[in-house]
């Protein structure tokens, strides 16, 4: 795996944790630092990938085969990561994700019920290899999650039934077991300003370690 100067976050949970504030404040927080950050999301983040989130993510009237979703993720995944996460870790900038390969892994595997060796096979060529350094988890019941949405829009995957997302959570926690070394698990049900505290103390010694000149408290 390639060794980049900047420093890769991600952000993973349930429907409804509110990784998209916190992805937020920490890009807020770190540019106040002084340091050089970037802000993305998938599925999205480039013309294709904005297309192919629509077709993923917004409620229609046809189906959608679940090796075909997990084809798609991949399709944006490897748009977004060729054209602005290696560019910008390259740069030596920090790159926040809202979601990355780890949501196929959960949504298509532990979800949808496919082959987890074959999603990690998928993952690595759209990724070519890339891996985040830190995954926040944003760990929450599956029902209170659910009921923090308010989407003018019907989602596919919240529209999915709770049995459904309890195999997502019990997946994002099994996943975090696995790699306690990269995993950060912080339960997402407390105010929005506590969280992010200990989003930013958790990353710390590895925002440190990677820019020793920035002065980070």
């Amino acid at each position: 795996m390639t060794s980049y100067p900047g420093l890769f976050i991600t952000f993973e949970g349930c429907e409804g944790c509110g990784k998209s504030t916190q992805a937020r404040l920490l890009y807020n927080m770190l540019r106040q630092h002084g340091l050089q950050c970037l802000l993305t999301h998938e599925p999205g983040g480039t013309p294709l990938g904005n297309k192919i989130r629509d077709l993923l993510k917004v409620k229609s009237d046809f189906q959608i085969a679940a090796e075909a979703e997990l084809f798609l993720f991949a399709a944006s995944r490897f748009q977004l990561v060729s054209d602005v996460i290696r560019p910008a870790l390259s740069s030596g900038k920090v790159v926040i994700c809202d979601r990355f390969s780890d949501s196929t892994f959960v949504y298509q595997g532990y979800g949808r019920g496919l082959d987890l060796i074959m999603i990690e096979r998928i993952n690595d060529l759209a990724t070519g290899g890339l891996c985040p350094d830190v995954t926040i988890l944003l760990d929450a019941e599956a029902e209170t999650g659910l009921g923090r949405k308010h989407n003018s829009r019907e989602d596919r995957f919240e529209a999915e039934n709770i049995v459904f997302h309890h195999k997502i959570r019990d997946g994002y926690l099994q996943s975090a077991q696995r790699q306690p070394e990269r995993w950060r698990t912080i339960q997402a049900l407390q105010p929005p300003e506590e969280v992010n505290r200990l989003v930013w103390e958790s990353l710390l010694p590895a925002l440190q370690k990677k820019y020793p000149a920035v002065e980070l408290h």
